[in-house]
């Protein structure tokens, strides 16, 4: 596949069906010339990060290859959850219909005013790293120079860190 590239994003959701919201946007994303879904996660229950008074988030992870350079991507993922959320969310890490983040992008190294690549938080938060074990726990982060899992295993366990697996919720 020439012209194509792999990339990795995480997706979430904690406004009105989440189950659905997460289907949807992996439609869109499936529906885009330029983007080719390969593989999803299992869909984790996680606790909200950063402002906790609001409902859990449905996150996942998705492998894609996509002819787009990454703030082209970007711009279409944003694209997609304004589609999806016209009114979209009310403040900074506040609750959402659908959140589109990259995370990897190749081994690419990226920071622009506008997109960093890999995810500044990435490394820091269960609820990415668990998804992208799922896909592939062997990616190795381009600027720490470890694993998925290696960081996944450096930090709380998931429990600790409010993330549960669909499977394993009472």
């Amino acid at each position: 596949m020439a012209g194509w590239t792999t990339a990795y994003l995480s997706i979430g959701s904690n406004r009105g069906d989440t189950v659905t919201n997460l289907d949807t946007a992996i439609q869109a994303l499936r529906a885009d010339a330029d983007i080719r879904v390969i593989a999803e996660s299992d869909r984790y229950k996680t606790a909200p990060q950063d402002f906790q008074d609001q409902e859990w988030f449905l996150n996942a992870a998705l492998e894609i290859t996509t002819r787009l350079e990454a703030l082209p991507l970007l711009q279409r993922l944003k694209r997609i959850e304004k589609k999806l959320d016209a009114e979209g969310k009310a403040f900074r890490f506040g609750p959402r219909i659908i959140d589109l983040d990259i995370v990897l992008y190749d081994d690419l190294v990226l920071k622009t005013p506008e997109i960093e690549i890999p995810h500044p938080r990435m490394h820091e938060r269960c609820f990415v790293l668990q998804p992208l074990c799922d896909i592939d726990g062997t990616l190795c982060h381009p600027v720490l120079n470890k694993t998925i899992r290696d960081l996944l295993e450096e930090i709380n366990t998931l429990e600790d860190q409010g993330v549960i697996a669909l499977d394993q919720e009472a």
